[in-house]
């Protein structure tokens, strides 16, 4: 599992307010190009954003669901973008000082990812998630 941490100068309910916007997804997850729509219980249990990924015209329309979600806390979502296949990502926020400190774990879940060395999946993993964390705490921190 890729391991990456931020910390921001966005308290855990301005951040959490990021997060429960479905459809800022695409502003701060890279890879995300557009969503499509974003169930009215999001971030929820079992809600979903629909979304799509990749560039024009290779697009291709897939979701993400809620498996765990604890405001201000938690969130725990299975990413989808077959054929590429399925991911877990967790984002634990935890206060730090007058912001927070947020850790992203991600991992391939199920398809051809898997075939993949855990060490070679973790090293782009990792580029991505800094940058997916620098595009959260940007978009948190002049929310305020």
């Amino acid at each position: 599992m890729s391991t990456n941490t931020r910390t921001m100068q966005a308290t855990p309910e301005q951040l959490w307010e990021v997060l429960a916007d479905g459809w800022l997804y695409p502003l701060w997850v890279v890879g995300a190009s557009r969503m499509r729509e974003v169930d009215d219980s999001w971030p929820a249990k079992g809600s979903q954003l629909h979304h799509s990924v990749g560039t024009w015209p290779m697009l291709i329309d897939d979701s993400t669901e809620v498996l765990e979600s604890r405001p201000h806390s938690l969130l725990k979502l299975r990413a989808r973008g077959w054929p590429a296949g399925e991911a877990q990502v967790t984002i634990r926020i935890q206060p730090h000082g007058d912001g927070c400190t947020v850790v992203l774990e991600e991992d391939v879940a199920s398809g051809p990812g898997l075939l993949v060395p855990k060490p070679l999946r973790d090293v782009p993993l990792g580029w991505r998630n800094v940058e997916t964390l620098r595009r959260l705490a940007f978009i948190a921190e002049r929310r305020q």
